[in-house]
């Protein structure tokens, strides 16, 4: 029997796992896996220092970043699919992922990262508390696709610091063609409030928006192919939703993958004019708190190797 539910609730209860807007009901607990391809066993594929986070997240030291495999939600262009279908990856209990947040403190990391944790929830919940009472002091990101529900984002209010949510499409059609999900933009929108009602506005280290961020929610958005007007509607509803209390991640860096040929006009990257027509748009409207990506960052150099290091 995995110790893994102690001061946390239970992933699963006898209609089975109802952590995310799947709810597919699989007994996790028993060994089956849900659609996130997991059962309730934690699974992770890399624990490390990450430099390719927004500068207030990484830093000049990076994110102590950890890869847990397994997703919910499967875009057709995932640049993480190895992990994201669950084939890459180790399986851990939760003394040792404590373990693995206090190694990257010592390794000087300005943050806990945690990279696709919805599905692991409670066990996550239950490291952090273990390691917060064994000296851990950094703030933790919660770097996430945002299908979420509020209940499960809800067990992790007063763990963390700092929230990285995708909002990745406003429209339906795009969510249910490239995500699987129609009801994607619906259920981002319910996740990114509770994620800045739990946080706030945006802190930053020694109250200096050029440095580290303490506290607060980036919502990034990657801009795709032939998307820009849906680009444009994610960012009016940020802006229009919480002004500048949270900061807009707008991402040029689409890397087509192999494997989209039912998705032809994925097999390109985003044009320079589309990129900028999207930035030229945010600040149009008043989009002061954000980040944008500049030069060549349409590269496999993001994707690191999930080779299991630190795990």
């Amino acid at each position: 029997m995995h110790d893994h539910l102690r001061r946390s609730g239970k992933a699963a209860d006898e209609n089975g796992c109802r952590l995310c807007p799947r709810n597919c009901g699989v007994k996790r607990d028993t060994g089956e896996t849900g659609i996130c391809g997991q059962t309730d066993r934690i699974k992770a594929a890399r624990a490390a220092l990450h430099y390719w986070e927004e500068p207030c997240i990484s830093g000049e030291a990076g994110s102590g970043t950890v890869f847990f495999s397994g997703c919910a939600l499967h875009c057709v262009f995932c640049q993480n699919k190895n992990i994201a279908n669950g084939t890459a990856g180790k399986y851990i209990t939760i003394a040792r992922l404590s373990e693995i947040f206090q190694e990257l403190q010592a390794k000087g990391a300005n943050n806990i990262n945690l990279v696709t944790p919805g599905h692991f929830v409670p066990q996550i919940r239950e490291a952090l508390i273990r390691a917060k009472e064994q000296g851990l002091s950094l703030p933790v990101v919660y770097n996430t696709g945002s299908y979420e529900y509020v209940d499960a984002l809800r067990q992790m209010e007063g763990l963390v610091d700092i929230y990285l949510p995708d909002f990745k499409y406003m429209d339906a059609g795009l969510g249910m063609r490239y995500s699987h999900a129609e009801d994607y933009g619906k259920v981002a929108k319910m996740a990114v409030a509770e994620m800045v009602r739990q946080t706030g506005a945006a802190v930053f280290e020694n109250g200096d928006e050029n440095g580290l961020i303490k506290r607060g929610t980036i919502v990034r958005h990657l801009v795709l192919p032939g998307c820009v007007e849906d680009s444009k509607a994610v960012i009016r509803y940020l802006y229009e939703t919480y002004g500048n209390t949270v900061y807009i991640s707008i991402m040029n860096q689409f890397t087509p993958m192999p494997g989209l040929f039912a998705y032809p006009e994925l097999n390109r990257r985003v044009t320079e004019a589309e990129y900028e027509e999207v930035v030229d748009y945010a600040i149009s409207i008043g989009v002061e708190c954000g980040f944008i990506q500049e030069g060549e960052t349409a590269k496999e150099s993001f994707i690191p190797a999930f080779d299991g290091e630190g795990i």
